[in-house]
C-alpha cells in the first residue's frame, strides 16, 4: 500500500523558502516511494512565512500596498494575505518594517518604526475584514508599537503639545496621548498576535536587551532604548489604565506586542500553533504514516516555540513518527527526543561556508531526504506483518 508523507517545514533563511523545501523532501522522496501520497503543508512560526504559509493552505490571495519601511524616508511595496472568502487578513510585519529590509549599515532602532505595520492594519481594516492575525517575527524596530499606533491614528505629544517624530529614540519625549482619533473599527475586529517569542517588555529579558543588538544597538544605545521604552510604557499604561509590559511576549517585535495588547486590544498566541490551526495540520497528519519538518536551524532553541517542535508535538499526540531535517544543528538536540521528535538530520555533505550552504540547500535537502527515505524502505522490508 502507498505510504502517505506529510511535509511541514519552516523555511531555511536565505535558502529555501517553506514551499521549497516542502518540494525538496518530496523530490527526494519520490525517488524512493514513486508511488507516495505527499501532503505538502509549508509552515511557519509568526516570522517569515507565515503570510505564504496561511494563503498557501486557505487558497487565499495577496493584497498589494505601498507603505513606510523602516525608516521615514523608505516606501515598501509589499504585500498582506487575505483568507477565510475575505474575512481574515494576515500581516507580517517583517514584510513593512523588517530587519532584511536595511542593510547593517542602516539599523538603528533609535530612528525606526512600525508605521508601516499600522497601515497594513488600517489597509486590512478597508477591506472590512474580521480577524487580523500578524505574526511579529523579523523586525528591525524598537517603538513599542508607536509607529504603528499613530498610523491608526493616535497622536503622541510632547511638553509643548507638538507631535513627537517616529522612532524608538523619541519615546522618551512623550507626555501624553490624543487617542480621539483612533480608527474605531479596531474595536470590531479581532486581532490576533502570532510569535514565538515570549520575553516581557522590559529588563535584562525584554525588548531592548536581548534583541536590540541584532537591530543594530550599540551598549549605550540598549541604555538609552531600555529608558525610553520604559517611559513610553509608563505613559501608555498610566492613560489607559491597564497594564500590558510585563505579559509573556509584550517584547515582541521591539515591543510592537506591548502596542498592539494597548492600542488594539490583541490577544498573544503561539506562532506555530497559530499556523497549524489556520493550515489544518491536524488533520493532514491523521493521514500519515511519516512526518517530515524542519527549518533552517535546529537546537535547543527549538523546543520553545519553534516549528519543529510544534509539528512534532502535534505527530506525537497522534502517533506518527516526525523526521527533522536542518542546515544547523546545534547543542541541546536532546532535549527535543522528550517533545515528540523521533530524529534529526543535518543536511550538508560536507564543511564549507554559509553561501555555499544556502545556495545548494534544495539539493542538500532533497538529497538527505532520499537517504532518509532509503532507510525507511529497508526497515519496512524486516518488519513482520501483523496478526
Amino acid at each position: 500500500m502507498p505510504k502517505t508523507f506529510v511535509l511541514a517545514p519552516d523555511s531555511f533563511k536565505e535558502s529555501m523558502s517553506a514551499i521549497e523545501a516542502c518540494e525538496a523532501m518530496q523530490a527526494g522522496l519520490q525517488n524512493v516511494f514513486p508511488d507516495a501520497h505527499f501532503i505538502l503543508c509549508p509552515m511557519a512560526d509568526g516570522g517569515e512565512g507565515t503570510v505564504d504559509a496561511l494563503i498557501n493552505a486557505a487558497q487565499g490571495k495577496r493584497i498589494n500596498i505601498n507603505v513606510m519601511g523602516p525608516l521615514p524616508t523608505q516606501i515598501i511595496n509589499t504585500y498582506f494575505g487575505l483568507i477565510d472568502e475575505g474575512k481574515t487578513a494576515v500581516i507580517e510585519m517583517a514584510k513593512a518594517n523588517g530587519i532584511h529590509l536595511l542593510s547593517p549599515a542602516q539599523r538603528n532602532p533609535l530612528h525606526t518604526s512600525t508605521f508601516g505595520t499600522g497601515e497594513m492594519i488600517r489597509a486590512a481594516l478597508d477591506l472590512k475584514v474580521s480577524k487580523i492575525i500578524i505574526g511579529l517575527g523579523g523586525s528591525v524596530t524598537n517603538d513599542a508599537g508607536m509607529g504603528m499606533a499613530m498610523a491608526l491614528g493616535v497622536r503622541f505629544l510632547d511638553h509643548y503639545g507638538l507631535t513627537v517624530p517616529l522612532g524608538g529614540g523619541n519615546l522618551v519625549q512623550i507626555c501624553t496621548m490624543d487617542l480621539s482619533q483612533l480608527d474605531p473599527r479596531l474595536k470590531d475586529v479581532e486581532i490576533i498576535i502570532a510569535s514565538d517569542v515570549n520575553n516581557p517588555l522590559l529588563g535584562v529579558q525584554g525588548a531592548s536587551y536581548i534583541f536590540g543588538p541584532q537591530k543594530g544597538a550599540t551598549a549605550e544605545m540598549i541604555k538609552q532604548l531600555e529608558a525610553n521604552i520604559t517611559h513610553f510604557a509608563h505613559i501608555v499604561e498610566q492613560q489607559l489604565k491597564r497594564e500590558f509590559k510585563a505579559i509573556a511576549g509584550a517584547g515582541a517585535a521591539g515591543g510592537l506586542a506591548f502596542g498592539l495588547m494597548a492600542f488594539t486590544a490583541a490577544k498573544i498566541q503561539s506562532g506555530v500553533e497559530t499556523v497549524i490551526q489556520n493550515t489544518h495540520l491536524h488533520e493532514a497528519i491523521q493521514q500519515a504514516d511519516y512526518v517530515f519538518t524542519g527549518e533552517g536551524g535546529i537546537d535547543f532553541q527549538t523546543k520553545f516555540g519553534k516549528t519543529p517542535i510544534g509539528v512534532a508535538h502535534l505527530a506525537q499526540s497522534l502517533g506518527k513518527p516526525v523526521i527533522a531535517c536542518a542546515g544547523y544543528i546545534g547543542s541541546g538536540i536532546n532535549e527535543l527526543y522528550e517533545h515528540g521528535m523521533t530524529a534529526i538530520f543535518g543536511i550538508l555533505d560536507k564543511t564549507t561556508d554559509i553561501d555555499s550552504a544556502c545556495k545548494n540547500g534544495k539539493e542538500n535537502l532533497a538529497r538527505t531526504s532520499e537517504n532518509i527515505g532509503r532507510l525507511i524502505a529497508q526497515v519496512d522490508q524486516f518488519k513482520t506483518p501483523s496478526e
